[in-house]
């Protein structure tokens, strides 16, 4: 298993990270290239044009990185790295969880609320079962997950989870089976790395207030 937290797949193509010298998985790992200014980005879709380099999704390794002139190392030029570069990271991550999170609501593939989410996780129509990250020890322990490898996500706090149900906060979510429910696992791993699995303040209970 990659330090981002996705399995070792041998059919998907690989890349060194530039910090521990370690190939594993693109999926793992967050890309980044160099803008016309010198400037180092982000790539967090792997989509931007030009050369990439990339460093395992782990808040260390990054910041690593950016201090120790790896950047311009793997880059073969002067870069500017931006200030709070993990931060940034971060954000983006998170706000792609939550969009992957809202898309499956929309496609009928995700709930919230406590007793909804039991309802799955007793039909075994759940996938995987999301506890916001400042949820009570209490409350999360109530629900037990899938059966399975991976089928917990602990790494969205109650607003961003709320936020992807169009609510102020949530606690619980159960996604079910699909092609959208394994792109959010594989990017909650990635955030999971970032944020160190680190979690909040305890947020209280599920509510519907926008």
């Amino acid at each position: 298993m990659t330090r981002g937290g996705r399995e070792t797949d041998q059919d998907e193509a690989e890349r060194k990270c530039i910090v521990s010298g370690i190939s594993q998985p693109k999926g793992g790992l967050i890309r980044f290239c160099v803008s016309p200014d010198g400037e180092v980005v982000p790539d967090v879709l792997g989509r931007l044009p030009g050369r990439g380099f990339y460093v395992m999704a782990d808040r260390a390794a990054i910041e690593k990185a950016a201090t120790k002139g790896l950047f311009a190392r793997a880059a073969r030029q002067p870069v500017k790295v931006p200030e709070g570069l993990a931060d940034l990271i971060e954000g983006q991550l998170a706000r792609r969880v939550v969009d992957l999170v809202s898309m499956s609501r929309k496609a009928g593939s995700a709930v919230t609320g406590y007793e909804k989410v039991k309802d799955w996780l007793v039909k075994e129509k759940a996938r995987i079962l999301i506890q916001a990250s400042d949820g009570s020890e209490r409350g999360n322990a109530k629900l037990r997950p899938p059966a399975g490898e991976k089928t917990l996500i602990r790494c969205l706090n109650a607003g961003e989870l709320g936020l992807a149900f169009g609510r102020e906060r949530a606690i619980h979510a159960a996604l079910a089976a699909g092609g959208l429910t394994t792109r959010v696992v594989e990017e909650a791993a990635r955030l999971a790395g970032i944020r160190g699995l680190i979690g909040g303040e305890t947020a209280g209970e599920d509510t519907k207030t926008a």
